[in-house]
């Protein structure tokens, strides 16, 4: 796709009567990068560089329609056949451990999450990253959109990725789900116990023609699955889960209290200041004795 993409760029070029060093004075790169570009050799370019390529040239966003699978040259062979996969499925059934699957995160939700322990080229290279989820979330809203079925274990929900703000609204995105009837959201509350997926996450994928794949990840490896036999036992292990899980409206309940509990966790006072205003409190009461804990504690006024 990369040797496709350059192949394009230099036919558009000539056509436009340029020189490799006047299309990167106009896209404000040196001409070194437009040959790389074409020779499909070096960095691939950036979303930024399609962008200013197809503007310059007049390509109608060819060159943008292009990137995304250009992009994908960087990611394993398994993986690049995993999108391609996901982009044709009818179903999706998804159990996420630690985080919020792609397809249901807000952008700044994505941004924390894609920063993290990835070796980015920068922040554009993270941008691209992040615009690149969020349209694939417009699938969701396409005619031809899946049927989404997630489990969330109740880690994903605890856990406050990029912090309270930013974890409130992403639990806001759930809750919305409720008006979505493509979309259903259950989670696996803790006492749940042990399960055959711990530690991990699994995506069961139906193809148009009924047949299944699976794919399983941790946080440094994937693994795409397409033998029939494999691909019914984790199907059976995504059934089970689903099974355990809380039914979708007690898992909103679940959601929203959640939430509810981060909002009211941002405005307590830190541990040292619940001291130092206790301590006030105690100073004011004259030294009364206090009920905690079962036991009657006597305090002594300063001085006394």
């Amino acid at each position: 796709m990369a040797a496709l993409f350059g192949a394009r760029v230099r036919r558009l070029r000539v056509a436009a009567g340029l020189t490799q060093v006047q299309l990167g004075s106009l896209t404000h790169v040196v001409s070194t990068r437009i040959t790389q570009i074409e020779r499909a050799s070096g960095a691939k370019p950036t979303l930024k560089l399609a962008r200013a390529l197809d503007a310059v040239l007049g390509a109608d966003d060819l060159l943008v329609e292009l990137w995304p699978y250009v992009y994908r040259e960087a990611f394993p062979d398994w993986a690049r056949q995993f999108m391609e996969y996901s982009e044709q499925a009818v179903g999706v059934r998804e159990y996420a451990a630690h985080v919020v699957p792609g397809l249901l995160q807000t952008e700044d939700y994505a941004r924390t999450v894609l920063s993290v322990g990835r070796t980015l080229g920068g922040k554009e290279q993270l941008e691209e990253r992040v615009t690149l989820r969020m349209e694939r979330q417009e699938r969701l809203a396409s005619p031809d959109r899946p049927e989404l079925w997630v489990v969330l274990d109740e880690a994903v929900l605890r856990r406050p990725v990029g912090g309270q703000v930013v974890m409130r609204a992403q639990l806001a995105r759930l809750l919305a789900t409720a008006t979505e009837g493509h979309i259903t959201v259950q989670v696996l509350p803790f006492d749940q116990g042990e399960h055959d997926v711990m530690g991990g996450s699994l995506t069961v994928l139906t193809m148009p023609d009924g047949a299944e794949v699976a794919y399983t990840e941790n946080a440094h490896y994937g693994q795409l699955v397409e033998d029939p036999d494999e691909v019914r036992s984790f199907a059976l292990t995504y059934d089970r889960l689903r099974a355990a899980a809380l039914p979708p409206l007690m898992s909103l309940d679940m959601i929203r209290s959640v939430m509810e509990d981060n909002h009211r966790g941002a405005k307590v006072p830190s541990r040292s200041e619940r001291r130092r205003l206790a301590q006030e409190q105690l100073q004011q009461s004259g030294g009364r004795q206090l009920r905690g804990g079962g036991r009657r504690v006597s305090v002594r006024r300063p001085g006394a």
